[in-house]
């Protein structure tokens, strides 16, 4: 076990990198994204304190997801094993419903539920992450998002 001290801004892991960790987050908050072909940054997920990320391939394969710190932060790196895993079941188990149920929602949803589901699966980051991260984890643009919310304020009026 090692602990990693990271500033904001910082990546710990870049696509295309083999012999990639797993992070559980002690404090602060990283994502982790792709780079399509066009250049343009798809979240995959955030983790906050208590969350472990990590890019699912096995060592020898390479890497797909880069993994930045959004604040400064304190993980614990872990190597990538599967005895280390049933060490951590409740936490891979979270990780592993919250990756489904975001399929599911991103299939079936539209704006505003897609941001009703953001709030329900990540209740203590709303505000520490910019909207255009937010959307960019929904599949949708920073303005349909910024619609959405002004819509769904007005029918709580």
């Amino acid at each position: 076990m090692k602990i990693r001290h990271i500033k904001k801004g910082e990546i710990i892991q870049r696509g295309g990198e083999y012999n990639t960790k797993v992070y559980r987050v002690e404090s602060g908050l990283l994502r982790s994204y792709c780079i399509d072909k066009n250049g343009k940054e798809n979240i995959f997920m955030f983790a906050p304190e208590g969350w472990l990320i990590a890019d699912a391939h096995a060592p020898e394969v390479p890497a797909v997801l880069f993994i930045e710190a959004l604040e400064d932060s304190v993980v614990e790196e872990l190597p990538k094993s599967l005895e280390r895993e049933k060490d951590h079941l409740p936490a891979l188990t979270r990780r592993i419903a919250a990756l489904q149920d975001r399929v599911l929602m991103l299939l079936s949803s539209n704006a505003i539920e897609r941001y009703e589901y953001f709030e329900k699966a990540y209740p203590n980051i709303v505000q520490r992450v910019p909207q255009k991260m937010i959307a960019s984890y929904l599949g949708i643009t920073p303005e349909t998002l910024s619609a959405a919310k002004a819509k769904r304020q007005k029918d709580e009026e």
